[in-house]
């Protein structure tokens, strides 16, 4: 799995004109699938992303966690965070998971943050042609990928 995680002031997702999800100061996570991840990186990023110290303390410093703020968190699938560049100009997306793979993978990742915050988090839908507008807070944006876990 391989996400961009940005840290937000607010984000929304609409969907043919209509907003599907919004949510205030939290994380925004765009994630891709593969067909090789698993429930232990579903576990192992979930757990990563919620308790990453990317929010200001008392002294301004990045040192307070999306669960200790009670912040937002939305998740949107990508498919072509997986774009692979090597040959031309055109984008192969070969590696992305098809939908049969991707759409569990994805709502089991979605459910195993909402165990772990105790909170509904936002999502997309997936496969749609979605339009995401976010207020970059900081800005923040990280990359992580449970394919380099170490």
């Amino acid at each position: 799995m391989k996400t961009v995680i940005q840290r937000v002031k607010r984000a929304s997702v609409t969907i043919s004109g209509n907003i599907k999800s919004k949510i205030e100061s939290g994380l925004l996570v765009l994630i891709g699938i593969e067909d090789n991840d698993n429930q232990e990186d579903i576990y192992w990023l979930a757990k990563k992303i919620v308790n990453l110290r990317v929010f200001d303390d008392e002294q301004g410093i990045m040192n307070r966690s999306l669960i200790e703020i009670n912040g937002e968190l939305m998740i949107v699938s990508q498919f072509t965070l997986h774009a692979s560049v090597k040959k031309g100009n055109r984008p192969s997306y070969i590696r992305a998971s098809k939908p049969d793979i991707a759409i569990p993978l994805y709502e089991a990742f979605c459910k195993k943050t909402e165990e772990i915050t105790g909170k509904k988090a936002a999502t997309g839908t997936f496969g749609a042609n979605m339009q995401i507008e976010l207020i970059n807070d900081g800005p923040v944006t990280i990359i992580i990928d449970t394919k380099n876990k170490e």
